[in-house]
């Protein structure tokens, strides 16, 4: 029973040391979750949309260049 205790505390050492990274993993198991037992055909085609777009710049993002 004291390794599993040793393990929790081990556990939260880790995610409080590397908070960015715990969060990355969280949040990447969550929409692989998502994706597995809940998405619809028209979630998933959303989702797919918005990967395509990601690596194109958006107008907003994309610095002018201005003539002199």
């Amino acid at each position: 029973m004291q390794t599993a205790n040793s393990q929790t505390l081990a556990n939260k050492k880790w995610q409080q040391k590397n908070r960015e990274k715990a969060r990355y993993l969280s949040s990447r198991s969550t929409a692989r979750s998502f994706i597995k037992n809940h998405a619809t055909a028209e979630d998933l085609a959303e989702l797919q949309a918005l990967i395509n777009n990601r690596g194109q710049p958006s107008p907003e993002t994309t610095p002018t260049i201005k003539k002199i």
